[in-house]
């Protein structure tokens, strides 16, 4: 049985972080947002767009460049200095990289950009979040991944999560299988969360047309399906806005609906747990549940 979304609500009194908010949907969603009168914390890479954003919405800008785990701690830092309680924590922030290359960390730039940045941002944040749930609303309090039905073209190997071995295809490859372990990630992070009072969701939001993806064949042939970017930050702004969501915790919406397409291998609880605890071991995260 599949659920839609509802509407989303006022959102005064309600702090809501999104990563990649400089531009694309992770923009579309800060504007939508601020305008239920939700406080801003607006993370994205480029200092002049992360600026505007903040600016135009009337939140506050952090800079913050995901290929370096060392500025994602001080992110994490930062936003625990700053806001005393935090509803929403949206990990938006991603990217298609057509070339293979590595971070300053050592890690494949997808599988750090696209989760295990997240990750760790999502563990440096989890006790505030879970502080702010003690005096909220039962499931007001959301993590929310951005996912792709782009999940269902990856495969994800503990042994080569920098997908180094076969083709990288453009990219594509690597691109599923990080959007793919969104989805685990959420589905872990449910069943660790499970009575805490905060929930974890992933969605999709189909085919945007902004930025993302460069000028490259894939970017190309989705021109004429492409949603614009309100439409696609719409499930965004429902996952993080509505009263209640409709689905249990761990649910990946296809666009406003749930459940989602995905991976065969989505609901695999120990490639979830293996990814987890690579991921906390790669990242140096605190072990925060």
């Amino acid at each position: 049985m599949s659920v839609t979304l509802p509407e989303a609500r006022d959102q005064s009194d309600r702090t809501i972080v999104i990563t990649g908010a400089s531009s694309g949907i992770g923009r579309s969603a800060a504007r939508a947002l601020s305008r239920l009168g939700a406080k801003i914390a607006v993370v994205g890479r480029n200092p002049d767009r992360t600026t505007s954003v903040a600016a135009e919405v009337g939140g506050r800008a952090y800079v913050c460049d995901f290929t370096d785990l060392a500025q994602v701690r001080d992110l994490g830092a930062s936003l625990l200095a700053d806001h005393p309680r935090i509803h929403v924590l949206a990990n938006n922030a991603g990217g298609l990289f057509t070339e293979r290359t590595s971070t300053r960390d050592g890690f494949e730039t997808t599988f750090q950009s696209n989760h295990l940045a997240g990750f760790l941002l999502t563990s440096l944040l989890l006790p505030r979040l879970l502080e702010t749930a003690e005096s909220a609303p039962e499931g007001a309090v959301r993590i929310i991944q951005t996912s792709s039905a782009g999940n269902r073209l990856g495969g994800v190997r503990l042994d080569d999560l920098g997908t180094a071995t076969g083709p990288w295809a453009g990219g594509m490859r690597a691109y599923g299988a990080s959007k793919l372990e969104n989805v685990l990630f959420t589905r872990e992070l449910a069943r660790r969360l499970r009575g805490t009072g905060v929930e974890a969701f992933a969605f999709h939001p189909g085919f945007v047309a902004s930025g993302f993806g460069g000028s490259g064949t894939v970017a190309t042939l989705g021109k004429r399906l492409a949603v614009t970017t309100d439409e696609g930050a719409e499930p965004l702004v429902r996952l993080a806005a509505a009263p209640r969501v409709p689905a249990p915790s761990g649910n990946h919406f296809d666009r406003l609906r749930a459940p989602g397409r995905l991976h065969r291998s989505a609901d695999d609880a120990e490639l979830a747990r293996g990814l987890w605890e690579c991921s906390a071991r790669f990242s140096e995260a605190p072990d925060t549940i």
